[in-house]
């Protein structure tokens, strides 16, 4: 019996990052990640692959798959593909939406069902195992699946707030990767206390201003040009920030400043692409399931 799942989740722009403080707030954009889980019964072992990076390292995904039919108690066999329209390594959430992408389209498959809460879990305890993040991402992979704005405590694996939130989302996307796993956590933590401040913002609703603070600070610990906030800023932008750990920038924009900010980041003459989205509200889907014997 061979049975396939599929499903998407979105990726996330930055709010406040928690690498510094374990306390995190982001948001979800409507670029999504696409999966693909093919699974057999009587045998064991999962493979992966990434359309995008056909080279690229896939145990992420292939642990979320391995989790999932754990918690399932199931023993089975199969394959688990992934696209994306989200730029990998570019600090817009494409491990989180690839991993809550993953375990779905795996439930999918399986034809079993897990509260939202532990799909999430279940995608950052994968992302802990292997690697690819410093935090566990808990406030990524909240934004990636339930869209919104969500606010977070990573260490303590609590989902603290999500509201809904409307805003065109306009991203500058660098040629160049940066992964969240070669961050220099020693220098994010010297900002601790600073980001606290733009932490508190967030809670009070104040998230622009708290973006904004947050990516100065970040781009100061991480060594990441701040012109790009400068020229948002210049254009009437109220959020700005780095994205994660870089090397993407995004902003919340209006439709009047979308054809201003996009030529002054265009002008700054480094080679990558600008990227027009909004903010998503909607949460992960899975998309359909197949059988055949």
């Amino acid at each position: 019996m061979t049975v396939k799942g599929h499903a998407c989740a979105s990726g996330a722009g930055t709010i406040i990052n928690a690498i510094a403080t374990w306390k995190g707030a982001a948001f979800g954009i409507d670029l999504k990640t696409f999966a693909k889980v093919e699974l057999s019964e009587g045998e064991t072992g999962i493979s992966g692959f990434i359309e995008e990076m056909p080279e690229g390292d896939t145990r992420l995904i292939e642990r979320c798959v391995e989790l999932t039919l754990e918690r399932c108690g199931l023993e089975m066999s199969g394959t688990i593909r992934t696209r994306s329209e989200i730029p990998l390594a570019g600090g817009l959430k494409s491990s989180s939406a690839a991993a809550n992408a993953s375990v779905l389209a795996t439930l999918r498959a399986a034809d079993k069902t897990l509260p939202p809460l532990e799909i999430v879990k279940l995608g950052v305890e994968a992302a802990k195992e292997v690697g690819v993040t410093v935090t566990g991402a808990f406030d990524d992979a909240c934004a990636s699946y339930f869209g919104g704005i969500v606010i977070t405590d990573n260490r303590k694996m609590e989902l603290i707030r999500r509201e809904e939130f409307n805003s065109k989302v306009l991203i500058f996307a660098p040629a160049k990767k940066a992964f969240s796993a070669d961050t220099d956590v020693k220098r994010s933590r010297l900002i601790a206390p600073y980001v606290e401040v733009a932490y508190k913002l967030a809670l009070e609703g104040d998230y622009e201003r708290a973006m904004t603070l947050n990516g100065f600070l970040y781009c100061g610990a991480l060594g990441f040009d701040t012109e790009y906030m400068l020229r948002a800023l210049e254009c009437g932008v109220k959020g700005v920030s780095l994205s994660g750990t870089g090397p993407s920038y995004a902003a919340l924009v209006t439709a009047e400043q979308v054809k201003e900010l996009k030529s002054a980041w265009e002008s700054c003459g480094v080679e990558g692409k600008v990227i027009e989205t909004t903010i998503t509200n909607r949460d992960a889907i899975s998309l359909s399931r197949e059988g055949s014997a």
